[in-house]
């Protein structure tokens, strides 16, 4: 049995696994770096890039099928779905290359590959014949895609294989209508692929804000065939085809699909750990207490950091965790609190969806809240995108703008803004006094920051320049 003795070991060699490593190593620390399967993160393997390369495409062929609404007559358009998926393959390919690098460039001595799991709080077994003992440890072995039973055996994709696809199929069933399956799926389908979305719940998308939960459903409905609310949801294996079987309003219904694609969501990667041998108290799912502002565990000198935690599971936050996680394993008996990021979440939908700060669901009961519309707004009318709405929140109190769920074209820039307006406290006065461009799609959201002004009563004591008046603004 090969022993190892470092300060810090690290399971888990992704987004927040590399940076944890990389804070250990800042501290001057010996560290050791475990993975059980291939280098390389989740974003660039099977998550973020590869979706918008996808997204991309379709986003191509969507402005080719509007060219008409400017007078502009496209002809003789064929979408080749082996050249899509190649592109696709290639790039990321080419990101996770860059990963993968990287990661190899760690001393070998520091980089253990096989299955983790602990002996004890602090020991660690890899494999068969290693045994790391360490001050701390870090768990970053990330999340999973879940298939529900009823998909299971039946050869359903998830987005960890989706990228796979040598070509496009012609018909393809989305199991869910979440921001991944609602990507994905209307991404396809803007490429020529025959898509239906089914879903046992109600829920479409991730806002809370119930009016533009309607508004995202409607457009979307629009657009894409979306069965949500069945019954007796389930699949199975025909030849070269997927027969899916639902019921609604007792009625049975069975239709063949190409492929399946499974966006039921995630789970995080504790399976196997051993996380009982810690000392840890755990849930009834096996989860182990944790602090998002220290990413420890408990009392104990174990770190969690990355999709593993399912406290926000997105890449700018498991960089983040990684480095508390990281720093705070490095010196275990100084534990430190972070102040941690405005909650930011984009969704590549059309229209955007986003998500910024405190979400409607979780407001104070005397929050004020304003409305303003894109179907107006001049840039979204220029542009043809002139649809989805934006909602904001502000503490009633302090006047401070404290959130914002966004609906509309583009709008993953104006989720940043209003990010950088709630990270740093502004007032709803304060976020006027901001320039803004005319004509822009920015322009939608002073709109509605004036519509916050008013619901906050806002009286002429607090003056600034806000009082142009534009077509379209």
């Amino acid at each position: 049995m090969k022993r190892v003795n470092v300060d810090v070991a690290v399971i888990g060699a992704g987004t927040a696994g590399l940076n944890a490593r990389r804070e250990a190593a800042r501290a001057g620390k010996s560290y050791v770096l475990i993975e059980r399967g291939a280098y390389g993160t989740t974003c660039a393997r099977v998550g973020c890039m590869p979706s918008k390369l996808l997204i991309a495409a379709a986003e191509a062929a969507r402005g080719v099928s509007r060219a008409a609404t400017f007078g502009v007559r496209a002809s003789g358009v064929e979408i080749d779905g082996r050249a899509v998926m190649e592109r696709v393959r290639a790039l990321r390919d080419d990101f996770v290359s860059g990963v993968v690098e990287s990661t190899e460039a760690i001393d070998d001595e520091a980089r253990l590959r096989g299955e983790a799991h602990f002996v004890d709080t602090t020991t660690l077994r890899v494999g068969d014949d290693v045994e790391v003992r360490a001050g701390a440890v870090v768990i970053a072995t990330g999340s999973a895609p879940w298939i529900p039973p009823a998909f299971e055996g039946v050869g359903a994709d998830t987005s960890d294989t989706i990228f796979e696809w040598e070509t496009l199929p012609a018909r393809l069933a989305v199991i869910g209508t979440g921001v991944i399956g609602l990507e994905l799926g209307q991404a396809l389908s803007r490429l020529g692929v025959e898509v239906a979305f089914f879903n046992p719940n109600e829920e479409v998308g991730a806002f809370t804000d119930p009016e533009l939960a309607q508004a995202q459903r409607q457009l979307l409905e629009a657009e894409l065939e979306l069965h949500t609310g069945v019954e007796e949801l389930g699949a199975r294996r025909e030849g070269e085809t997927i027969t899916v079987t639902w019921s609604r309003d007792g009625e049975r219904h069975s239709r063949a699909f190409d492929r399946v694609l499974v966006a039921a969501g995630r789970r995080p990667n504790l399976e196997g750990l051993g996380l009982e041998r810690t000392g840890l108290p755990l849930d009834e799912r096996g989860v182990p207490p944790w602090d998002p502002r220290t990413c420890r565990c408990g009392d104990a000198p174990i770190f969690m950091a990355g999709d593993v935690t399912g406290h926000r599971p997105l890449l700018h936050e498991a960089s983040d965790e990684g480095h508390i996680a990281g720093e705070n394993a490095s010196f275990p008996c100084a534990v430190g609190a972070h102040v941690r990021r405005t909650p930011l979440h984009i969704a590549f939908t059309d229209p955007q969806s986003a998500m910024v700060g405190t979400s409607f669901e979780a407001l104070p009961e005397d929050a004020a809240t304003a409305s303003a519309s894109f179907v107006d707004q001049g840039r979204a009318r220029v542009i043809a995108q002139n649809h989805g709405l934006i909602r904001v929140y502000a503490d009633r109190s302090s006047c401070e703008l404290i959130g914002a769920e966004m609906l509309g074209p583009q709008v993953e820039h104006l989720a940043h803004l209003v990010a950088f307006m709630v990270q740093r406290k502004l007032t709803v006065q304060e976020t006027l006094q901001l320039p803004i461009y005319h004509p822009t799609l920015e322009e939608g959201l002073r709109t509605a920051l004036r519509q916050l002004a008013k619901a906050l009563e806002i009286d002429g004591s607090c003056r600034h320049e806000d009082l142009a008046d534009c077509p379209g603004g």
